[in-house]
């Protein structure tokens, strides 16, 4: 019984501890088998309505509540931690299979969280676990970003704190359930979800920092922050409508920029916010099957998405670069990775039969089923965007796109057993989406695979393929550039330094020229001093010892009746 409230981060915070003092092939089998035991003990002894709550102090927090949303989200994060953990085996960085535990450790506690003090805990140790993993890369850029990563992270703790305190003064509860837009506390809260959600202006954080990762790095970061953030978006504001545009909005400017940029982990960081903002949709429209749309997408993502870093982290570890305008013809050395690529790129692009069709098509049915028509078409506009973006650019640059002369090895062998198993994945829940749907929390009546959907999704992908093979032979396509690409966060790395640097110039300059000032005013001063009937008495001028020691002795002795009087 004791076994069944166990939460499910103490196994992994406790190997992250092994971890530390281990080497070699023990390190290794701990790091493999705490996701395995982990997701066994979830699956076979967990069940919905457990509530473990430890006492602090007079409040009771609730470490671990049970239900079948927590529950999914705690599936698929033991075997997004199983995946990166064979993905990363031939690392020998401590820091990164330390913190890498922590770290998913974190995401566990926070979706098992049953009150808003526990989800604030494991909510900033997910930010200081996963940094981690972008510093263990140890360049310059790296740390930088790393620092702003963090800035973003905290400060999104810190107004989940605020809204969890201004909830308890207004309601006397710090349960975490729904809650909602109506006062200052549900504002705080959503703004603090929005931020690790990566919402439009508040989603740099996510590509700067991602694909400034190690390569085995970026594939854990893939998995946890954000789908956290959608699991707590799900329970605390489902059908809150606001969602429903910031969705709509979070699916389609990333395009842009995804098709103008260079680095193909950023491309694929842009990707990410495009997949997010079909969940936000989800999680906005309210209803069950937009709501387990998002869920299910979320679930897939962590697939083809952790699939797609990995093949560009196997690039990134053999070549040492990731610009598109440097790879291409890497399918000749490295026919394997390609190949998963192109699995993932697939289920990105919802394809029949692999994974994003059967719940991406969730989210564009509920949405039209509940009169969002001119959503719908900026959802599908996005559709078609991914499958640009991530769907071909990221195969076709790395693979297929020219010969760039880079002849170097395969994917190591745990690197490809790691994105096989993502694969086969994304095309069994593609082809047998039962089993997902099964999982789901809320009661499923719906099927992906009828004529009309089919036909609709293979017109859209073949028109979309269509545009992208004329724009290049037209040579309209944006081409690979070595570039930085900035958006919104030029606000904060370029307007606010160089607004900051002409404040101290204005005030190093209004300081200079008060001295001067001054120093004239003294002068002035003196020689109008001078031209006085004291100034014409030479007292300093005669009597130099003398005047001195004379004006010292009248000060000292003002002093000295001062503090006899006071």
């Amino acid at each position: 019984m004791w076994m069944s409230e166990l939460p499910p981060f103490i196994p992994f915070f406790i190997a992250a501890l092994l971890a530390l003092f281990t080497r070699g092939w023990v390190r290794g089998l701990i790091v493999l088998a705490t996701p395995v035991l982990g997701g066994l003990h979830l699956w076979l002894d967990v069940e919905p309505g457990i509530n473990q709550t430890v006492s602090i102090l007079e409040y009771e927090l609730s470490v671990m509540r049970t239900d079948r949303l927590s529950l999914l989200f705690g599936y698929l994060f033991h075997i997004a931690a199983f995946i990166a953990a064979v993905f990363a085996l031939h690392v020998r960085d401590t820091t990164q299979y330390v913190s890498a535990l922590l770290y998913a450790g974190s995401a566990l506690g926070a979706v098992f969280a049953g009150d808003l003090i526990t989800l604030f805990i494991f909510w900033e140790l997910l930010a200081l676990t996963s940094v981690f993993l972008v510093w263990a890369r140890r360049s310059e850029r790296a740390i930088r970003s790393g620092i702003r990563y963090l800035i973003f992270q905290v400060g999104s703790g810190v107004l989940l704190l605020a809204g969890a305190l201004v909830h308890y003064q207004q309601t006397g509860s710090l349960a975490f359930d729904f809650i909602g837009l109506e006062g200052l506390s549900g504002w705080l809260i959503f703004i603090a979800f929005g931020i690790k959600c990566a919402f439009p202006l508040l989603h740099n954080w996510l590509t700067d920092a991602y694909p400034e990762a190690t390569p085995t790095g970026t594939v854990y970061l893939s998995a946890f922050t954000t789908k956290v953030a959608v699991y707590a978006l799900a329970r605390g504001f489902p059908g809150t409508e606001l969602l429903v545009y910031i969705g709509a909005i979070m699916t389609c400017f990333p395009i842009f920029y995804a098709v103008i940029e260079n680095d193909l982990r950023r491309v694929l960081a842009y990707s990410m916010i495009n997949q997010i903002g079909f969940m936000v949709c989800g999680v906005g429209i309210g209803t069950a099957l937009a709501l387990n749309g998002a869920v299910s997408h979320a679930f897939n993502d962590v697939l083809f998405k952790g699939l797609l870093f990995m093949t560009m982290g196997a690039v990134l570890y053999r070549t040492g670069n990731m610009n598109g305008s440097d790879l291409g013809g890497l399918y000749k050395t490295m026919p394997k990775t390609a190949m998963l690529c192109i699995v993932g790129a697939s289920s990105i692009s919802a394809f029949p039969l692999f994974s994003g069709f059967v719940s991406k098509s969730m989210v564009m049915t509920a949405m039209i089923e509940e009169g969002y028509d001119y959503l719908w078409l900026m959802l599908l506009f996005a559709s078609a965007g991914v499958f640009h973006h991530a769907g071909i650019k990221i195969p076709y640059f790395a693979f297929f796109a020219h010969d760039s002369g880079i002849r170097t090895k395969e994917a190591p062998l745990n690197m490809l057993i790691a994105m096989s198993i993502a694969a086969v994945l994304c095309v069994f829940i593609g082809s047998q989406p039962q089993y997902l749907y099964s999982l789901l929390p809320w009661e499923v009546d719906y099927w992906p695979y009828d004529t009309t959907h089919v036909l609709a999704q293979l017109q859209l992908l073949f028109f979309s393929a269509l545009a992208f093979v004329w724009l290049n032979k037209q040579g309209l396509y944006p081409p690979e550039l070595h570039s930085i690409n900035i958006d919104a966060e030029w606000f904060y790395r370029t307007l606010l330094p160089a607004g900051a640097r002409r404040i101290a110039d204005s005030v190093q300059v209004t300081g200079r020229d008060l001295t001067d000032a001054a120093i004239r005013s003294f002068k002035q001063g003196g020689k109008s001093l001078s031209d006085t009937r004291l100034g014409r008495f030479h007292l300093a001028i005669n009597w130099p010892t003398g005047s001195m020691v004379l004006w010292i002795t009248i000060i000292l002795g003002f002093f000295l009746l001062a503090d006899v009087v006071l």
